[in-house]
């Protein structure tokens, strides 16, 4: 099972905002500079399973605030935008000029925000399950558990759980559900508990999850930069037509469907793998 970052203080280091907000991350590795950024309740270990098979590169992940190992803060700067911040403000605390974005649902909107207002940063970016049309039936599903506590009361039931509940998924060990819900829950005496702070959910439901309602314009700003975009073959987030889409406005988009996954991929699949190894040397 993955280390927990907290059993390893020589593994996340911390930096501070302007606004005082502390940030965990963690850097590893030599080469280009690939920053990690998760999903929307999610936190650095998102990047566990696939940070083994890329030591070719300098591998940076962080917690947004709010989430995981990261300081709380106002749950109205819990944004797209004020994540992009924090994401230029821990490469310059990094002194990285520019760098790739690995963004794995919230973290590709983030990219993308990023490519429209801070093209001169990015080296390349790749997306995991997400692009600038986002499935009803998704957002229905984020809405039905953010800020909730799992019914759960052991990381042991969560993972049985979330083996049952998530039917997107074909062959996934019951290993790799442990490691899952160990990556997003505490377990206490009282039951599991959240790793991001529940007000979140405000956030979405009032609709400052997403930077701009038409994030097509986003998308389109990426042009020229070496792209990649994976999709759960039974996500509802990216839907086929809008991967589809994606795919007539950047026909020169790496475009890789995942097959057994829902939303979303873990990233150490072969076909993710092969895919992200391809990308990474467009910009070697």
């Amino acid at each position: 099972m993955p280390r927990l970052p907290e059993e390893g203080a020589d593994v996340v280091r911390f930096m501070t905002t302007e606004d005082g907000t502390r940030l965990a991350y963690r850097d590893e590795g030599e080469g280009l500079a690939v920053l990690c950024l998760a999903g929307l309740t999610r936190n650095m270990r998102d990047f566990d399973h696939v940070a083994p098979h890329l030591r070719q590169v300098r591998l940076i992940a962080m917690d947004y605030r709010g989430r995981g190992l990261s300081d709380r803060a106002d749950p109205a700067s819990y944004t797209v935008a004020q994540e992009a911040a924090d994401a230029l403000a821990l490469l310059d605390h990094l002194g990285i000029g520019r760098a790739a974005i690995l963004g794995t649902s919230r973290g590709g909107l983030i990219a993308l925000w990023l490519a429209a207002t801070a093209r001169e940063r990015l080296a390349g970016l790749a997306l995991n399950d997400i692009g600038p049309a986002i499935g009803v039936r998704g957002l229905e599903t984020i809405a039905s558990y953010l800020g909730r506590r799992p019914a759960q009361a052991t990381w042991a039931e969560a993972a049985e759980a979330r083996a049952a509940a998530w039917t997107g998924f074909r062959g996934v060990p019951s290993e790799r559900w442990l490691a899952e819900v160990h990556a997003h829950f505490e377990e206490r005496a009282d039951g599991l508990h959240l790793r991001y702070d529940p007000a979140l959910r405000q956030t979405f439901l009032d609709g400052s999850a997403l930077p701009v309602a038409d994030l097509w314009p986003l998308f389109d700003a990426t042009a020229g930069l070496p792209m990649l975009c994976l999709r759960g073959a039974n996500s509802d987030i990216l839907t086929r037509r809008d991967f589809a889409q994606m795919r007539r406005r950047r026909p020169d988009m790496m475009a890789v469907t995942v097959p057994g996954r829902g939303h979303v991929p873990f990233l150490d699949e072969p076909q993710s793998l092969a895919a992200l190894r391809q990308w990474l040397e467009r910009m070697a």
